[in-house]
């Protein structure tokens, strides 16, 4: 390098070194600040509250609102997030049951939505998902409920239905689809393991590339990868967290068929949160079977502005050919729209449940 690039190099680098040590002293600042929370909610005898939904959405709001560059929303979103999760670490890790085993998407919405600072439980059902939160040995659970291309994911809707639990916020995760394998070439590849929902999500991929190689439906992709790193002429349809925890070179990478796929994933607690600003709520309810009566029972919402954004049917484990739906609208239930809608929901349908308002995914 010549003298005056160096030169204009070493100012440059001086500049972020100093920035760098003003971030250091200011993370530290926040952090002896999110310390005087903790103390303040112990004095108060709300100790066991240290992490609260609406209070973190609204500081990313806040956030993204001011960003005004070079770096995206997303980032500014992830950076924030991982400094929240640092300093809810020095009260308490927050304990994050999710479906297991580590390597999976749903320890990817998990880190996404507490961060790296959080304390990872692995579960091998999404019925033990739940009941870790239910029995308290978990803070939280982070559990999937809908695709992009799948749909819904039945067993959490099922187990919605008879939860104490809340739903307090939700993760949207973007689903890359990686081909992993210790083999050098497709040509090698005789099977392929994979959880049934990505099998189906790479299906028309697999067709093209691999049609004659079995496919063999597991019970995650972190244990798709397990299998695939131990057999010769195996591959596992995973992603980069099953990659890099079971050290397999990716044979092909981006193999979805739909480039927006997208899993939803909702976080339950055992407490609500409060209005954000920006919040949605989910609900279950059935209807009367008679011709009509699902209009009617949906009524309500337009009739105060409330805007539904999903309805998804059911069958009801009760009662055979009847069925629940599960509806998801803008709005807090603190809401004086959305209050008076469900006022009017509860009188008109045979059953209704409140699952949860909560902030609505960031990104």
């Amino acid at each position: 390098m010549n003298d005056d690039l160096l030169r204009e190099l070493s100012v440059v680098r001086q500049q972020i070194d100093a920035l760098d040590g003003q971030l250091l002293e200011l993370l530290n600042q926040r952090a002896r600040y999110a310390q005087q929370v903790g103390e303040i909610k112990a004095r108060h005898g709300e100790a066991g509250f240290i992490y609260r939904p609406e209070r973190e959405a609204q500081v990313l709001q806040r956030i993204q609102g001011s960003n005004r560059g070079p770096l995206s929303n997303e980032s500014v979103t992830w950076f924030f997030r991982e400094v929240m999760s640092a300093c809810l670490s020095l009260e308490q890790p927050l304990g994050i049951a999710f479906l297991g085993p580590l390597g999976t998407f749903s320890e990817g919405a998990a880190t996404k939505h507490f961060g790296h600072a959080a304390r990872l439980m692995p579960q091998i059902s999404i019925d033990d998902v739940f009941r870790e939160v239910e029995a308290c040995h978990a803070d939280y659970a982070v559990v999937p409920i809908e695709n992009s291309t799948e749909g819904a994911i039945g067993r959490t809707l099922d187990l919605l239905l008879t939860t104490p639990l809340k739903i307090c916020g939700e993760v949207l995760l973007r689903i890359h689809q990686h081909l992993l394998s210790n083999e050098l070439s497709l040509g090698a590849v005789k099977k392929v393991y994979s959880h049934a929902q990505s099998l189906a999500q790479c299906h028309e991929w697999l067709n093209r590339s691999l049609p004659l190689a079995q496919r063999i439906p597991v019970g995650s992709n972190a244990q798709a990868a397990q299998l695939a790193a131990a057999e010769a002429g195996a591959a596992a349809i995973a992603g980069q967290a099953a990659a890099e925890r079971y050290h397999l070179p990716e044979l092909a990478s981006n193999i979805e068929d739909e480039p927006n796929n997208t899993t939803r994933f909702v976080v339950l607690g055992r407490h609500d949160a409060g209005p954000s600003g920006r919040d949605k709520t989910s609900l279950v309810m059935s209807a009367h079977n008679q011709t009509g009566a699902l209009g009617k029972l949906l009524a309500p919402l337009s009739d105060a502005g409330v805007s539904m954004t999903r309805l998804e049917s059911r069958p009801a484990r009760h009662t055979l050919w009847e069925y629940v739906f599960f509806v998801d609208i803008d709005g807090h239930s603190d809401d004086a729209p959305v209050r008076t809608a469900l006022v009017e929901l509860a009188r008109r349908a045979p059953y209704l449940k409140l699952l949860g308002s909560y902030p609505m995914a960031a990104f």
